[in-house]
């Protein structure tokens, strides 16, 4: 009797003509109800979509196992192989990407919404998977070993096949999702003007993003940026909007604070801010009370507890407050609205990055800080 030899997902097998012609049918069946499949997902997207994530989390295992010798082909008995598994759980994925990019647990608090215990669990159990230890743990932060590095290339590559499916899912939906990320005082100034920007006739949904660090364009964590300067990288487009003016502030009551020449400073996320830092540098010793975000500062301002810095059209937008002094020169800055240069010209992205532009120029006398000192 002849034997056929083929090689079939790692198993060699030695059949008769009649077993091997048997096997064949059977696969041709299997094919059919593959391809039924195929065309019943692509009238259902969200089943289309779950089978596409199953999909990129089994090619992101497969390339891992192929990386890495550990996970070689492995001899068993009677001349069979198989492969180690490690399953590893976008949510994981997702959750190693934040604290590596953002160096630590606690910062990573913020954005995945999860405590520093549960995330360092995490990680942890994430690392057993891998076999590798993925951080070198520091007192400074969470700083990334060899192995981190390999893992946070591949991940980011999943992320951005992930991020992909994301928009192909929101093109079918009758609204898109605009992003669009700000400091705290840029934020709140555009929060509190929303009509300028979107109409709920737009067809479109908003999300701001406040944040004091600069969210990654590159990646679709939003798409349109306002931000302080102009923009590097390559894959990002620009354009000025104009200028940023900053100055003294106390509120309208005089109290102990006021009058004895006093400053509120800030804490936390909301010292990073570079009108902080600058007060830090000048007049730290004087500072008398604290807030750790933006929103206390201006609340402490107002309440007369001493005087601080504030962006021109926070300040002078606020009934509350009064400018002591002309602006800070060298606390002037720009402002750019920033795109990714493949969505730019999307019509959702480009309707309100035209008409955050547009808001900008109208209010850019109060940007400018050309109010007259009350």
């Amino acid at each position: 009797m002849s034997k056929f030899v083929e090689h079939d997902r790692l198993l060699w097998r030695a059949e008769s003509p009649r077993a091997w012609v048997g096997r064949k049918r059977k696969a041709s069946a299997r094919s059919a109800c593959a391809i039924e499949r195929i065309r019943w997902l692509l009238g259902q997207p969200r089943r289309l979509s779950l089978s596409l994530q199953a999909g990129l989390s089994n090619a992101f295992n497969a390339c891992m196992l192929a990386r890495d010798a550990r996970f070689a082909l492995q001899p068993r008995s009677q001349g069979v192989f198989h492969f180690c598994k490690m399953n590893i759980d976008w949510d994981d994925l997702r959750l190693f990407l934040d604290v590596a990019r953002l160096g630590g647990l606690s910062a990573a608090t913020g954005t995945t919404r999860l405590s520093a215990a549960t995330l360092g669990r995490r990680v942890t159990a994430l690392e057993r998977q891998i076999g590798e230890p993925l951080f070198v743990r520091q007192q400074a932060g969470y700083r990334l070993t060899p192995v981190g590095e390999e893992l946070l290339r591949r991940a980011e590559d999943v992320e951005a096949a992930m991020q992909s499916l994301t928009r192909w899912r929101e093109g079918n939906l009758p609204d898109r999702i605009v992003r669009v990320s700000a400091g705290p005082w840029t934020s709140a100034f555009v929060s509190a003007h929303i009509g300028e920007i979107w109409t709920v006739d737009d067809g479109i949904r908003v999300e701001l993003v406040t944040t004091t660090d600069r969210v990654d364009i590159g990646r679709r964590a939003a798409d349109i940026g306002i931000r302080s300067e102009r923009p590097t990288e390559q894959w990002l487009a620009g354009r000025q909007s104009g200028k940023v003016a900053h100055a003294i502030y106390s509120g309208r009551h005089l109290i102990n604070g006021i009058a004895a020449g006093l400053f509120v400073g800030a804490t936390g996320e909301a010292a990073n801010i570079a009108s902080a830092r600058w007060l830090q540098a000048h007049h730290g010793d004087r500072i008398a009370v604290r807030g750790n975000n933006t929103h206390s500062v201006r609340e402490l301002v107002a309440a007369g507890a001493g005087l601080s810095i504030f962006p021109c059209f926070v300040g002078d937008s606020d009934p509350r407050l009064v400018r002591v002094a002309q602006p800070i020169p060298e606390l002037e800055t720009d402002q750019w609205i920033v795109t990714h240069h493949e969505e730019r010209h999307a019509p959702p992205v480009r309707k309100v990055a035209d008409r955050i532009a547009a808001f900008m120029r109208v209010h850019q006398p109060l940007f400018r800080g050309e109010t007259p000192i009350q």
